[in-house]
């Protein structure tokens, strides 16, 4: 059932996704084969209802796949804003690192998610917080060459 649940989350089928968390709420705090929740799965995907399905479940905002990522750290990457605002409105960890000491900001920074990182900042994330390689959120955007996230990350 969980594979099935799963696949219906990548889809994007809110009524069935719906239906089964009614049948089985446990679902909620399940992981798939590669380590993400329902909530990562979904935010990964940008099926913003499913997500938004999720939370009023009581998903676990800050919950980590395989690799130490959140739902936020995953939606940085792919540049997903009305999620990324959701789920900072909705108090998720704007500092938490990942198994590579990868922020959310560092993840912005590095995939050219200028407006993401704005938005971060705003919210009080911690520009300082280093990766395992040393690097911080300005040294990402400079090896990108992103010199609007350069200049708001010197600036801010």
């Amino acid at each position: 059932m969980n594979e099935f649940f799963f696949n219906e989350i990548r889809s994007g089928n809110f009524t069935e996704v719906n239906a089964m968390l009614e049948q089985n709420p446990v679902l909620l705090h399940s992981k798939d084969q590669r380590g993400s929740s329902p909530l990562i799965l979904a935010t990964y995907y940008d099926h913003l209802e499913i997500v938004t399905l999720l939370l009023n479940s009581g998903a676990k905002i800050d919950m980590k796949d395989a690799s130490g990522n959140t739902a936020l750290m995953g939606v940085c990457f792919k540049g997903y804003e009305d999620i990324a605002k959701m789920l900072i409105d909705r108090g998720a960890n704007i500092n938490e690192q990942n198994s590579m000491g990868a922020t959310a900001l560092i993840y912005s920074a590095t995939f050219n998610r200028t407006e993401i990182a704005k938005l971060l900042l705003e919210k009080g994330a911690d520009k300082t917080i280093k990766d395992v390689r040393g690097k911080d959120a300005l040294e990402h955007a400079k090896m990108q060459g992103v010199q609007s996230l350069i200049a708001i990350l010197e600036n801010d």
